[in-house]
Formats: C-alpha cells, sequence, structure tokens
C-alpha cells in the first residue's frame, strides 16, 4: 500500500517514538493514523540514541501496529535533534549562460553544491573535534539570484550567472549514524531527513508569514529545538539540552516518584487542577497544580531561562511572538514564564497544536496536540523537499553524500572528511634569502598529488561516481628542499660605460653574499643575504672606479675656524654630466660624459667675503690738501701662529684662527700710520694741530672728508706766523 502519496513519518524523542501515516492528494494532507510508544529504559538522552538495539525494537512495534491497518512500509521519514548542531550560511553559483532555462532539478543541484560548500566551512571551523564528522540535517534558502539581483524563483529563468545562499545545520556523525542503524535493524530505510524544528517550522509558519521575527520552539523530553524567522525566511536554528526531563525529574525529587510516574503526574497536571500520587514508600499524596508548580518553579525557570538565552543569542533581541510545539510545552506555567523573561505581552507566546496546520485534515482517532506537529511536519517536509543519501566508501570506510546529479570523486572526500592538502607530500624544505635587503622566500619542491583510485582504477577529482563506489587514497611523495644560485634570482647582471675626464671607464655590477664578493653561479643557503648592485651615482661610480682624488675634489671645501669645522660648498669642484652642472648624487646613465672640475684655492679676501668678515675699515680725508684713505684692520687670519695676509691662499683642511679688533671712530693720530710728518728746519719745534680749520688733538675722532692739517711755528725775531707743512 506503501506509494508517493502515502507518507511514513517517525519522531524519535527522548521520551517517546511517534509513527505517522499521511496520505497526500493534490496539496492537502490527512493523518490517518498515529502509534506512540515511550521508550521502557533511558534509551535517548538529550535527542542522541544511546541504545540503538532498545530504539529499534520500539521502531519496530510501530512499524508492525501501522503494517498490520496500512499494509507493508519500507521507507521512513525522520528528524534528528543533537546537543552538535552546527549552522552555517554559504552560497553557490553557477555559470548558465548558453544553457537549457532551468529546472527544478538544477536548482537543487545548486542549492545542495551550496550545503556541501557550508559542510566544509562546519568541518574548517570545528577542526579540533576530529572524531567528528558532520552531517548536513536540513537546510533553508535565504535567497536566489540571477545575474547578482535577488529573484523569486529560478526556474526557466535565463542569464549569465544564478546564485542561491542557504542556511544549513549539520548535526555529528554519531547522531546520523546512530538514527540510520536504528532504522536498519527495524527493516526500514531512510528515505528522507530532516531537522525537528525545520519541519515544525514548515507547516506551522509558511514563507508567506516569515517576514515577521517569531521564533519557533519545539520543546520534547531532552532537546527544545528553536528556529528563528524574519525577512521572509529561516535566519537562525538552535538548540538547548534542557527540556521536558528536567521538569518530570523535579517532579520525581519533589514528590519521590520514580520517572514514569512522575512523566504521568506532570501531564495529568495539564488537565487537573489536583493530582493523586503514590510515592515510592506507598504514601499517597494529593497536591494542587498551584503548590506543585511553586515547588518545582526553580527547574522552570531554568527551562524559561535556557530557552530565552538561546533566542536572544540566536536573534540578538526579543522576537515579536514565540511559538510553542512539543509535549514539553505543556509543562505548566512555562509560556508565561517565557513571556516574562523576553518582555512580551503572554498572549505573544502560545501553544499550537496541529489544529494550527493550514491544508491538514485529521482523523478522529488522533489526538490534535502540540506534540504531533513535528511528526507531522517532518512527513510533509520530505514529500515537498526530500533530501536523500547515497553511500559510497572511502578508504574502506562508508560516507553518504546528498544524491545529486553529478557526484564526483572530490565531493566524496570532501564528505568524508579528508583534506587534500594533508594527502599531497609534504613541500620540501623552503628557504629565505634576502636580495638588497628584500626577503624572498624560496619554496621547496611540490609534494607530488595522492594517488587516487575509483573500484581499482585511477582516477580524477571530477570523475563522477555512484553508490557503492570504492574510493582509495594515497599519500603522495614529498617534495626536494629547496635550491637555489645567485644567477637565477637575477635576470641580467648589467654593465655601465662612462667617460671621465676624456678616460673611457666600464663599470661592473657588484655582487656580494653576506659580505664576501660573489660569482653569479654561487649556490645560496638558507638566511643568506645577497647585495647585487652597479653604482648609479657619481659618487658610487668614482668609488668603484678607485679615483679618490677626483671624489675628493667633490668634497666639501672644508677648514678649521677657530676650533670649528666649517663647510664652504661654494668653493668645492663641480660635475659637468654631459655639459650640464649636476650634484655629486646624481644618477649616471650608460653613455654619459663626466667632467670633474677641480677645486680652487681661495685666498684670505674670498674667505673672509664668504664668511661675510670685514678685513678692514677706511675713510677718507684730505691732509694738508691732498686727499688720503685712512685704514683700520677689523679681522686678521693666522695659520700656524702667522697672520695672513688679504691676498695669501688658503688650502682645503687649513686650520685657522680668526682675530676680531673692536670697533672704534678714526682718531687725528691714526693720520701718522700712513703719512711720514718732518718738521720743517725752520720751526720752532711747536706744531698746532688743525681739523676743517679748528684746533684739535691728537685724540679727537675724525669722519670722511675731514681736511686735517699741522702747522708749525717758523723762527722770526720780527713775526711769529704759523707755517703749515
Amino acid at each position: 500500500m506503501y506509494d508517493q502519496k502515502k507518507l511514513f513519518a517517525l519522531d524519535i524523542g527522548t521520551r517517546s517514538v511517534v509513527g505517522i501515516i499521511l496520505e497526500e492528494h493534490e496539496g492537502q494532507y490527512h493523518a490517518q493514523d498515529i502509534v506512540v510508544k515511550e521508550h521502557a529504559e533511558r534509551a535517548m538522552l538529550d535527542g542522541q540514541i544511546h541504545d540503538i538495539l532498545a530504539v529499534s525494537r520500539i521502531i519496530s512495534e510501530i512499524r508492525g501496529e501501522l503494517e498490520t491497518k496500512h499494509g507493508p512500509l519500507k521507507k521512513v521519514c525522520v528528524a534528528a535533534a543533537g546537543r552538535a548542531l552546527r549552522t552555517e550560511w554559504a552560497q553557490a553559483s553557477i555559470n548558465i549562460n548558453g544553457k537549457p532555462m532551468m529546472q527544478k532539478q538544477d536548482i537543487l543541484h545548486l542549492e545542495l553544491s551550496a550545503v556541501q560548500l557550508a559542510q566544509a566551512i562546519v568541518a574548517e571551523k570545528h577542526e579540533i573535534e576530529k572524531s567528528y564528522y558532520y552531517y548536513c540535517v536540513g537546510y533553508s534558502v535565504l535567497y536566489y539570484r540571477l545575474d547578482g539581483e535577488e529573484i523569486g524563483n529560478l526556474i526557466d529563468q535565463q542569464g549569465e550567472e544564478a546564485s542561491v545562499e542557504i542556511i544549513a545545520t549539520f548535526l555529528p556523525k554519531v547522531v546520523v549514524e546512530s538514527l540510520i542503524s536504528a532504522l536498519q535493524r527495524a527493516g526500514l530505510e531512510m528515505e528522507a531527513l530532516t531537522l525537528e524544528p525545520i519541519a515544525a517550522i514548515n507547516v506551522l509558519i509558511p514563507p508567506s508569514m516569515r517576514r515577521l521575527n517569531v521564533a519557533l520552539v519545539d520543546i520534547g523530553a531532552g532537546t527544545s529545538d528553536i528556529a528563528i524567522t524574519d525577512m521572509g525566511t529561516v535566519i537562525a536554528y538552535g538548540m538547548v539540552p534542557v527540556a521536558g526531563d528536567e521538569i518530570t525529574e523535579a517532579v520525581s525529587d519533589h514528590l519521590l516518584l520514580d520517572f514514569p510516574l512522575a512523566e504521568k503526574a506532570k501531564r495529568d497536571l495539564h488537565v487537573h487542577d489536583t493530582i493523586t500520587v503514590t510515592d515510592i514508600l506507598g504514601f499517597e499524596t494529593e497536591i494542587s497544580k498551584v503548590d506543585l508548580v511553586e515547588q518545582i518553579s526553580p527547574a522552570l525557570d531554568r527551562l524559561a531561562d535556557s530557552i530565552c538565552s538561546e533566542i536572544l543569542n540566536l536573534n540578538n533581541r526579543p522576537p515579536k511572538a514565540v511559538m510553542l510545539v512539543g509535549g514539553g510545552s505543556l509543562t505548566p506555567d512555562l509560556p508565561a514564564r517565557i513571556a516574562r523573561k523576553l518582555s512580551l505581552p503572554e498572549n505573544r507566546v502560545a501553544i499550537r497544536g496541529i489544529d494550527a496546520i493550514n491544508e491538514l485534515t485529521v482523523s478522529d482517532i488522533i489526538d490534535k496536540g502540540p506534540e504531533l506537529v513535528t511528526p507531522i511536519g517532518i512527513a510533509i517536509a520530505a514529500q515537498k523537499s526530500p533530501v536523500h543519501y547515497c553511500t559510497v566508501y572511502v578508504n574502506e570506510q562508508p560516507v553518504r553524500l546528498f544524491e545529486v546529479k553529478k557526484l564526483t570523486v572530490g565531493d566524496c572526500l570532501l564528505a568524508a572528511g579528508v583534506k587534500m592538502n594533508k594527502l599531497y607530500g609534504k613541500p620540501g624544505l623552503a628557504m629565505i634569502v634576502s636580495v638588497n635587503a628584500q626577503n624572498i622566500t624560496i619554496p621547496g619542491g611540490y609534494g607530488e598529488p595522492p594517488a587516487i583510485l575509483r573500484n581499482g582504477i585511477s582516477s580524477s577529482l571530477e570523475e563522477e561516481v555512484a553508490a557503492g563506489d570504492q574510493i582509495t587514497v594515497k599519500i603522495g611523495r614529498d617534495g626536494l628542499s629547496a635550491e637555489v644560485r645567485i644567477g637565477d634570482l637575477i635576470d641580467e647582471i648589467p654593465v655601465k660605460s662612462v667617460t671621465i675626464n676624456s678616460h673611457n671607464y666600464t663599470i661592473q655590477t657588484e655582487i656580494t653574499c653576506n659580505g664576501i664578493p660573489a660569482a653569479a653561479d654561487q649556490v645560496l643557503r638558507d638566511r643568506d643575504k645577497i647585495e647585487c648592485r652597479i653604482p648609479e651615482t657619481v659618487e658610487e661610480i668614482l668609488n668603484a672606479l678607485d679615483l679618490k682624488e677626483l671624489l675628493k675634489e667633490l668634497k666639501p671645501f672644508q677648514i678649521k675656524m677657530n676650533g670649528k669645522e666649517t663647510f664652504l660648498p661654494r668653493l668645492s669642484g663641480k660635475v659637468l654630466r654631459n655639459g650640464m652642472e649636476v650634484k655629486h648624487h646624481k644618477t649616471i646613465e650608460d653613455g654619459d660624459n663626466l667632467l670633474i672640475q677641480k677645486r680652487g684655492t681661495p685666498t684670505v679676501k674670498e674667505i673672509a667675503e664668504l664668511k661675510q668678515l670685514i678685513l678692514s675699515k677706511s675713510i677718507p680725508v684730505i691732509f694738508n690738501g691732498k686727499k688720503i684713505e685712512l685704514s683700520r684692520t677689523m679681522t686678521e687670519f693666522h695659520r700656524e701662529g702667522t697672520a695672513l695676509s688679504e691676498n695669501d691662499r688658503i688650502s682645503d683642511g687649513d686650520v685657522l684662527t680668526v682675530l676680531h679688533k673692536k670697533i672704534s671712530p678714526f682718531i687725528f693720530q691714526d693720520l701718522f700710520n700712513h703719512v711720514e710728518i718732518e718738521m720743517p728746519r725752520d720751526s720752532a719745534g711747536k706744531f698746532v694741530l688743525l681739523k676743517n680749520g679748528e684746533k684739535t688733538t691728537f685724540h679727537d675722532p675724525i669722519e670722511p672728508g675731514d681736511d686735517l692739517k699741522i702747522v708749525w711755528p717758523a723762527i722770526n725775531k720780527k713775526s711769529s706766523k704759523l707755517k703749515p707743512i
């Protein structure tokens, strides 16, 4: 009786296993039958199967009961929950230029390619968890894009590039493998696998409602699974390992009940205000709902806190509303506590049952509680968007992959957690050398690629695979250590020809290794420092050609004055490059003609002018009717204790002492340093000093242009007239 329109789904929970039969007809679903069986022992913990044999027995019992009424059941749709959920975003794109219009299978292949990329990202992020390998257990499409623009549906679209962005959720291998093993022991084949919050959200929050920021919480016995919608899609999934069992254990502790009786008491509280229980000592106790809620309040707060913390962590803010499903959602006072902790009105946190599922009718034999939302959602999700797996073997280990049109050997290695960079032979040892102060890494030889065999035949990563294929990977050989010569790092060793003062010279490139001259064929070692350069400037070229005398001419003219070094660049030699004066640090090109002009030997006067020193001061005067110049030394230059005249030559490196005279006005007495005075024979031996016709003295100051005279009185008995000389 099992066909495409009859859906068999299992919800394997911590406390119980629910089997449900749905029938689909033209988009409408009818829940025909349901079987619920509780675990006789703690075979499940926090959504993880701990006893595969015990769980498979429960599954076999459910399958048997349903088969008596609905015929053989071979395939089943299931959902998984676990403590190690990983959520990742990824994007995949495909070039569709010139290809037929995209169909549903093309879009599915693109979506699953993005899921495999997300799977690789998860494996990379959690590499330290080496014992884990993550299976994808559900994904949602965030956006479709055509040529970079967001679009609602890619079917029949044409363009350059189609892309999809997804959010995928992964479970550890142990969770999925244990689930598959339990099904196989019960004689069932897994038709499709999804995640519990995905299943619930697909039936309670259709895409048209996902623009609202809503949190859906599926509270089971061991785990509380969370999904968040916003902006038209599912934006996040999460899980906390706290659920109904926490409350059951609190009831058990306070009422001294074993676990099954505590579970029954918790359920009875949902429909009765007062319950009667018999504890492990045989005493019967009647307790009100209000009193018991108060006693287990810490456990209720822990459950509410865990759920609300994860919602805020995923959503970064309180959502607009919260939907509660699953058997644990019937926990007394839980909706009100969640509302308070999220600062929401109480009517924004609600328990939703299967009566809220559109396009669903339910048989009269089935209760319409919130615990059935997920089982029905699993069946419907499997019909609308099934996710199938095929199995291949990588190095004899089974690996399950998505059944898409083209599964390659590379996909299998990725799914197996094999990293190709670890299978390649190790590269040879690299080395680092420095060339002209720039570090260069010389890689070692590449490691050889691994040998990849598919069913014993050499294969490439792009080769397609089929279910059951055997893939073997062997590590490649290591590469050789790096080896390089100086010449390998230099494209060309240049030379340069120049003419200097009519002589032709050839300049060679200078190569040193660790400061020692080296040849181009020298083999290098790690950390060697290579200098390879050809002299560029005038100064470098003269040094390289050992023309030190010419280079000396270009250095600044230097003397020491009063113990201080003094540089006089104007007196230095000059460089003419092709007839144009240049500085000694200018670059010289191949073929340039240089003329080095030697520096001269300046006089004291020239040095004084350059240093803005006044050697002497003079003024014009008239003496006895003749114009003369009176002068006085203001600055004296001495070299090795000898006074120098203004015309004496100064050489580079001379040590000079400069003496500065005190500035004072000229006086009449200074005249005698420039003229010779003879006393007339007929004078009486006395004289008179005149300045501009007025009597003056030897110490009176004189100014430029003054008329100076010395008058001697003549010897005359009859007259005493003065006689000028």
